[in-house]
């Protein structure tokens, strides 16, 4: 299967072909997906791969503080930051 996909929602409007295998029964789901929202199957998968990209930057910013929060040299800093009596603005 070929479908278009948007590269970038926000920037880039151009498109490339991408070419994908999926088991049949996937794909009957998708197809009655597509049939009940009335969407293209290009629109289909641009919405999970957008939703997935997210989930796994989200993991990645997850995992980073995770790491952050084990390292004690950065609990110390985060610490010493604390205790220096000065105010954090919002810009």
């Amino acid at each position: 299967m070929c479908y278009n996909m948007l590269i970038n929602k926000e920037y880039d409007m151009t498109a490339n072909k991408v070419t994908v295998t999926i088991p049949n029964e996937l794909k009957e789901q998708l197809i009655s997906l597509k049939r009940d929202l009335k969407l293209s199957m290009s629109a289909i998968y641009k919405e999970a791969l957008e939703a997935y990209l997210e989930k796994k930057e989200i993991e990645k910013w997850e995992n980073g503080a995770k790491l952050a929060s084990k390292n004690k040299e950065y609990l110390r800093l985060c610490k010493d930051l604390g205790n220096k009596g000065t105010e954090l603005y919002e810009y």
